[in-house]
């Protein structure tokens, strides 16, 4: 392979943007120097996006440099962190196996290990794909990336300490009124230390963050200069929360699939040293704004526990469910595509509660809006 100087764009007090091929760049950086490789590639998806993208079919050979190139570079206790969406097969509701696959790869050809395996939840995504969700009717929305978090051993550096969650309500309850140690149904013999007041709860391998950035700096700073912003960036909360788990300042952060500079941005804040290579140069002229300010102010979250509004809730399953009589399933399992859309919902049962109707209500005229735009 024929392999060219990395070609710095734009050089910070901590980090450096490269443009060109992330592959180049591997073979310049000494073995086992990287603390965190922190990314989000390029799905395999079935359309071609504007950004470049291998289909679904083809991805595991087009990665596969990659992975090996990430195994020589990664410190013996660092970690690699891949956030990856799934793909559906072209022209039917099934899914495709690629995002497995890769991890599987990575496991199985070059030793990495699974330290674990997280769902990034975006609670702002829409009813996607239309056909099989809002057509159909025969799938429910795909909302969910996986995040594969890798490691050379099974012992990477990493705290959960260092991402805890405010304690719910019901454990707070428990913690003011006490709790007697016992052994659950399920064979778990919780003990006193249960009822221990830490601060803050463990979370789960689990995270809710919406993706709706409209109208942030890095957008405005992409409009007033008429750059193209980048159609597929992750909400900065995501590397954050990974950085702050494995890595401590002054560690190599590197992103090879950096985009807009995204990870580049958060790593230049919590003082991590940091790469992103990216090989569209029209992205990195919008990157650039990410460090034409105060690092500092884009790292503004939530910071009230006790504000709603900073909590997504998920609602029980059965909210809707009425009795056990329905309109009869599709016998094609909905292989014919419906002459009329039907985007009738369960009638409410007399015995709701207010709050419960009060639910409801809300739930039917959000998705009336989203049954409009899917139509439009």
């Amino acid at each position: 392979m024929t392999t060219s100087q990395p070609n710095i764009y734009f050089t910070s007090g901590r980090g450096q943007i490269i443009l060109g091929d992330s592959l180049d760049l591997l073979t310049t950086l000494k073995p086992d120097s990287v603390d965190l490789i922190m990314t989000s590639p390029p799905f395999g998806l079935v359309r071609k996006k504007e950004y470049g993208n291998v289909g679904a079919d083809e991805y595991i050979d087009w990665f596969r440099p990659f992975a090996k190139a990430f195994h020589r570079v990664l410190a013996h206790r660092g970690s690699v962190v891949i956030d990856i969406g799934g793909a559906w097969n072209p022209g039917v509701p099934t899914r495709h196996l690629y995002h497995f696959k890769l991890l599987i790869m990575m496991c199985e050809e070059f030793g990495f290990h699974l330290a674990q395996d997280f769902y990034w939840w975006n609670p702002s995504k829409l009813p996607t794909p239309a056909e099989w969700v809002t057509v159909r009717r025969v799938r429910v929305k795909d909302a969910v990336n996986t995040i594969w978090w890798l490691s050379k051993t099974p012992w990477p550096k990493a705290s959960n300490r260092r991402v805890l969650q405010p304690y719910s309500p019901s454990m707070k309850e428990l913690l003011e009124h006490g709790y007697t140690a016992k052994k659950r149904p399920s064979g778990h013999d919780i003990s006193a230390k249960f009822a221990i007041n830490n601060g803050a709860a463990i979370p789960p391998n689990f995270i809710a963050v919406p993706n709706t950035e409209s109208n942030s700096f890095y957008l405005r700073y992409c409009q007033e200069r008429g750059l193209p912003a980048h159609p597929a960036r992750y909400p900065a909360a995501i590397p954050e929360y990974f950085m702050r788990m494995l890595t401590d300042p002054g560690d190599l952060v590197l992103d090879p699939f950096a985009g807009s500079c995204v990870t580049g941005e958060v790593a230049e804040r919590l003082e991590r040293r940091w790469l992103c290579a990216e090989l569209v140069e029209d992205y990195l002229k919008g990157a650039l704004g990410r460090f034409h300010r105060d690092p500092a102010a884009s790292g503004k979250y939530c910071s009230d526990p006790e504000d709603e509004t900073n909590y997504y809730r998920v609602p029980h399953p059965g909210l809707l469910w009425n009795g056990t009589h329905a309109k009869p399933l599709p016998t094609d399992g909905g292989a014919a595509r419906p002459a009329k859309l039907d985007y009738a919902v369960p009638t409410p049962s007399k015995r709701k509660t207010p709050r419960q109707l009060d639910l409801y209500r809300k739930t039917e005229a959000t998705r009336r809006r989203t049954v409009s735009k899917s139509e439009r």
